[in-house]
């Protein structure tokens, strides 16, 4: 069974989320080993979500969902009370839903978003790393980046440049009077930096300059053409836009000269600026809570073509996923009776060109009715098919109990 802890920028503050994004990834991992009832665990912890998916024995939701309350709690500072007043918890279906529109960029800041699908993927690859993932959870992520390529190639919603960074910078360029005469300082040296130096080429500037808090600028600057800065203090002085989207350092009132006008820009999550700095005089500053506020409005349309793409899309890898124990049980059942074919085949003296005929006759003849399994099950009809399983080969219906249950018109 499939669970879904979710703190979004929909029902969580950006302060609950920062404290979530720090600590908890890692621990979550442990919930593996804390309790029986979670099978797999996969993280997605970004600048404005932080969500647990979990394989879970069947009827351990309940016991799950506290488990990951008490885990990140400990891990976050933050109370239970809030994490529950904060968290919402999907299961089985809606949570194949909810990550393939997370996925797609439709639960984002900026609809359509180009990081996320990136994230989602990064979170798998952690998982693998830590050994937390699972087979189910492997086939759900991998389903759910092939959905969103197709979001992103069938409608516009997933169009070029569409960001977080790009949004910051629009906002911004109403404070900047022109791009090719401002000095541009970055803060980071990960994908967001990556991402940063792009969007701020494409607005004209030319004068950037970065500096990393871990000692990793020279490879950046190198691979980026970007000059290397080494006194972050002395670099802030001669920028008029500083870009932060590190998690290695904040820069507070006493690490920034007030004076002279100059734009600050945090994507950090945690956060890489005190707020404070906007006391400073000439001192601007745009920090995610900020840039959230100012998201575009979604592009209805596109959206809407959008979303009935990933509701297509989970609802038929659901239905997969229920008739999936009828088909596996049908394919057993044709190949035991291939076996002892096969033997006695052999017994009579047949070679091996016999034996790969009799395999491909039975594959060809599983192949339609595994496609037609899938098709019922997608219409509400998977039942048919294991009734006919049982009436037909002797098969088990409750070797696919569930196998009716999907129906598409909910998805």
């Amino acid at each position: 069974m499939l669970l879904c802890l979710t703190a979004n920028h929909r029902n969580a503050s950006f302060d609950l989320l920062e404290k979530l994004s720090f600590a908890a990834p890692a621990a979550v991992a442990s919930l593996v080993e804390a309790t029986d009832a979670v099978r797999g665990a996969v993280v997605l912890a970004t600048c404005n979500r932080f969500e647990a998916y979990l394989e879970i024995a069947d009827g351990g939701a309940a016991e799950a969902a506290d488990a990951v309350v008490d885990v990140v709690s400990h891990a976050s500072t933050l109370s239970a009370f809030e994490l529950r007043a904060a968290i919402t918890v999907l299961t089985s279906d809606e949570v194949v839903t909810h990550l393939f529109a997370v996925t797609s960029g439709l639960d984002s800041v900026v609809v359509g978003e180009d990081e996320i699908a990136g994230q989602v993927g990064r979170a798998l690859q952690r998982a693998r790393v830590d050994g937390t993932t699972s087979g189910d959870l492997e086939q759900l992520f991998q389903r759910a980046t092939q959905t969103s390529r197709g979001v992103k190639t069938r409608t516009s919603v997933g169009g070029a440049g569409r960001s977080l960074v790009r949004l910051a910078l629009e906002l911004a360029s109403s404070r900047v009077p022109d791009w090719s005469l401002t000095r541009v300082l970055i803060v980071g040296t990960g994908q967001y930096a990556a991402t940063t130096v792009a969007a701020v080429r494409d607005r004209g500037a030319t004068m950037l300059t970065v500096f990393s808090p871990s000692g990793r600028a020279d490879a950046f600057g190198a691979k980026y053409g970007v000059p290397v800065q080494r006194d972050l203090a002395g670099a802030m002085l001669d920028a008029d836009v500083i870009i932060t989207c590190t998690s290695a350092t904040v820069i507070g009132t006493s690490a920034i000269i007030g004076g002279e006008r100059r734009l600050v820009i945090d994507l950090g999550m945690p956060r890489n600026v005190d707020p404070a700095i906007v006391s400073l005089p000439g001192i601007e500053l745009l920090d995610l809570e900020t840039i959230s506020l100012h998201a575009p409005v979604e592009e209805l349309t596109a959206t809407a073509d959008a979303r009935e793409l990933v509701s297509g899309a989970a609802a038929r890898y659901s239905a997969e996923r229920a008739i999936e124990p009828a088909v596996v049980a049908l394919r057993a059942h044709i190949f035991s009776l291939l076996d002892v074919e096969i033997e006695r085949a052999n017994k009579r003296g047949a070679g091996p060109e016999a034996e790969a005929a009799l395999r491909h006759l039975a594959s060809v003849l599983l192949h339609t009715p595994s496609v037609l399994a899938r098709q019922a099950a997608l219409e509400g009809r998977g039942q048919n098919f294991v009734d006919g399983l049982e009436a037909v080969f002797g098969i088990s219906g409750e070797l696919a109990a569930d196998a009716g249950q999907t129906d598409v018109a909910s998805a």
